[in-house]
């Protein structure tokens, strides 16, 4: 089993605490965002996770929690969003200078190939145009040069929730000039680009489809071959692999104006107000009348791979 934590808020960034509690007590309780009242319970041995993604925009609350994660047997690996925006865009982080400090020592604690990094969304308007790009992709890619050898891109998307001018449509040749330049900056530093989402024209321009959810990774990461299929909830055109998300929506309280996993500043405030560092789910308590219905708990291992990376 793959455990994604999380599409839906920042659980490293605002929740560690909370997740190495579950991680010790073995277990996890997730609600469905589609139906409230369907509680799954969610086995966390290390015999049946095969891999935590963790997805983050400042794991920095996180540095200090590895070690005991190590410690207990799990594997894991970062999907570490690092764009230029300022805090008029993402309102609630720190300084970009430092949380590019917190990238690099997360690097230097786990090794490159275990951070990939998102530039992720890409926002075009008249205040961040192609030229800024330009400019900041190169100044990253330098800065980031040996701390990561992968990078996923993606362009916004206007969610209909979306409430915000700042955020515009990106039009095709839009997307191939942007593509085009990163591909260049990014081979330049040694770093591969792939889209996430994208569909496949971009392949021209040396950008391949992303799986953020990477069975490739996981089995180097792992030492054995995976049998996993692609996630069937996620968008036709992602390359995920299956996996459970633990996290929850209207959550996160990064404050990106591009988010589409929060409703409202509202509905985080009220929701961060439930959260218990002890508690079995992210937010609230279980209701009386609520049922726990158990996932089955499995591996996804098939074999063990040899030193050439063949299962068998």
């Amino acid at each position: 089993m793959i455990i994604s934590a999380s599409r839906r808020t920042d659980i490293p960034a605002f929740y560690s605490g909370w997740l190495v509690n579950r991680l010790r007590a073995g277990y996890v309780l997730v609600r469905n965002p589609m139906n409230h009242a369907l509680i799954s319970k969610v086995i966390l041995s290390p015999d049946v996770v095969d891999c935590i993604v963790f997805w983050t925009k400042d794991p920095l609350d996180m540095l200090g929690r590895l070690d005991t994660i190590d410690e207990m047997g799990y594997r894991y690996y970062f999907q570490f969003t690092l764009t230029p925006y300022d805090r008029s865009v993402e309102r609630g982080l720190r300084d970009k200078e430092e949380i590019i400090g917190t990238f690099c020592e997360l690097s230097d604690r786990i090794g490159k190939e275990r951070v990939v990094w998102r530039y992720d969304p890409i926002i075009l308007n008249d205040t961040y145009g192609p030229e800024y790009h330009r400019e900041q992709f190169a100044r990253l890619c330098e800065r980031l040069a040996g701390y990561t050898d992968q990078c996923v891109i993606s362009f916004v998307d206007r969610y209909p929730k979306l409430r915000t001018d700042v955020v515009k449509e990106i039009g095709r040749d839009e997307m191939a000039e942007l593509a085009s330049m990163i591909s260049s900056a990014a081979e330049g530093c040694g770093i591969t680009v792939k889209a996430c989402c994208e569909g496949s024209f971009l392949n021209e321009y040396g950008i391949g489809q992303a799986h953020c959810i990477d069975k490739t990774l996981i089995e180097r990461i792992c030492g054995y071959s995976l049998d996993i299929k692609k996630d069937r909830n996620q968008r036709d055109s992602c390359g995920c692999y299956e996996s459970v998300d633990i996290g929850v929506y209207n959550t996160c309280r990064n404050g990106c104006i591009y988010c589409y996993a929060n409703y409202s500043d509202v509905s985080v405030a009220r929701n961060a107000a439930k959260h218990d560092p002890n508690g079995e789910l992210l937010v609230g308590l279980v209701g009386d009348d609520e049922k726990i219905t158990l996932r089955e708990p499995k591996s996804h291992k098939s074999g063990q791979l040899s030193l050439f990376g063949e299962a068998r």
